[in-house]
């Protein structure tokens, strides 16, 4: 490797930053290890549903009838039935008029937004937003603005500073942010665009199958005048498969299909992925597992504070961020937290602020109340045992 190569990986490694791959027998929310029981906190398998046997089951039907992969653009000849009923379930599912398969959900930011802006364009990013969506951002390389987190009195100024700009306008946030678990103001951001002419696009990764009617997300619970125009989602977390998609109007829909690179580009989504995620929505639609879950997170955060470790005041979702602030530290204690069984990851820069590393605990359908408590009781020992 060149040698300014090795100088920069060696300068993540002495500022805490290295990151490696480990090879782990399951990503379930708990898998066995050399014979004992692993609590996995760092799953995105929300409601356990990747190995749900109605999920398996739907996922080995698509390879029988459609084969391992769709083999091409679905613009070329990758474009399955199987891809059309899951695109109209998720967009019912979202309370759209139609939806539009992505790769990821990933792909999907990247994507969508250089798809929709052009020169003279403005766009308006909460300052936490996703990694994907300042890729796309850069990839559109039109000026964007940051307001302040969850802040819509400062989108709102910043909309009214550009009210003589030309240009379509754009607003982007998450619903549910994936590194501290809180909730957007939706209402109050979508008022705002309203109010000013701007387009409002939600990434929903984080919310589809915990929150909302059937587990459609929190955008389901607006008003319909004060629903997104854009709704972004993942098949990769809550739907235990992979993938993305943006769920949006018929014109909408049909635009991105003709501008969208990262769709006109991409093989078709793998008829496996597909097919279980089609049955995990269903499965959501029907049980609503998000209640539970979300049950399960209350539970958990409760007994996380009892144990007097620094946890939000609040809990809003199914993710429970534990402030650690150092880098080193907190890869320190998710190290020994892995040597009690629980595998929990250290959130450092860039993912996060710097000086803001934390660990990030999703708890998921596969941990009972009784592993909640117990994985409260051992955090709590073990802070103690790293000290800062």
């Amino acid at each position: 490797m060149h040698a300014l190569l090795q100088e920069r990986l060696e300068a993540l490694r002495a500022a805490g930053l290295h990151r490696r791959l480990r090879c782990l027998p399951s990503a379930a929310g708990r898998f066995v290890e050399h014979g004992r029981t692993v609590l996995n906190f760092s799953s995105n398998d929300y409601l356990d549903l990747s190995h749900h046997p109605e999920v398996r089951a739907a996922a080995r039907r698509a390879v029988d009838e459609y084969g391992a992969g769709a083999t091409a653009s679905r613009l070329m000849s990758g474009h399955l039935p199987l891809h059309a009923e899951l695109e109209a379930e998720l967009a019912g599912w979202c309370g759209h008029e139609a939806a539009l398969l992505f790769g990821s959900g990933f792909l999907a930011n990247a994507g969508i937004l250089p798809a929709l802006l052009r020169p003279g364009d403005r766009v308006y990013a909460d300052k936490l937003v996703h990694a994907s969506v300042i890729e796309g951002l850069r990839l559109a390389d039109v000026p964007f603005k940051r307001f302040r987190h969850n802040d819509a009195g400062h989108l709102a100024r910043l909309l009214t500073e550009d009210a003589d700009a030309a240009g379509l306008r754009l607003v982007v946030t998450e619903s549910v942010f994936s590194m501290d678990g809180d909730q957007a103001p939706l209402a109050a951001l979508a008022e705002a665009c309203r109010r000013h002419g701007a387009l409002f696009m939600v990434d929903e990764a984080h919310a589809l199958g915990v929150f909302g009617p059937e587990g459609g997300g929190l955008c389901r619970l607006l008003p319909e005048s004060l629903r997104p125009d854009l709704t972004v989602g993942t098949l990769g977390k809550a739907l235990g498969s992979y993938g993305g998609f943006c769920a949006c109007s018929a014109k909408l829909r049909d635009y991105l299909i003709n501008t969208a690179r990262t769709f006109i580009f991409s093989t078709a989504l793998p008829p496996a992925s597909a097919g279980a995620a089609l049955q995990a929505l269903r499965l959501c639609r029907r049980d609503e597992p998000g209640r539970e879950l979300l049950r399960r997170a209350s539970r958990f955060h409760a007994a996380l504070r009892a144990a007097g470790l620094p946890v939000p005041a609040e809990a809003a979702s199914q993710i429970l961020p534990i402030a650690v602030g150092d880098n080193v530290r907190a890869v320190a204690l998710a190290e020994k937290l892995r040597g009690h069984d629980l595998l929990v990851t250290a959130i450092r820069p860039p993912t996060v602020p710097p000086g803001t590393a934390r660990l990030r605990l999703s708890v998921t359908l596969a941990h009972a109340d009784a592993d909640l408590d117990h994985a409260a009781e051992v955090l709590a020992r073990c802070q103690h045992e790293v000290q800062p």
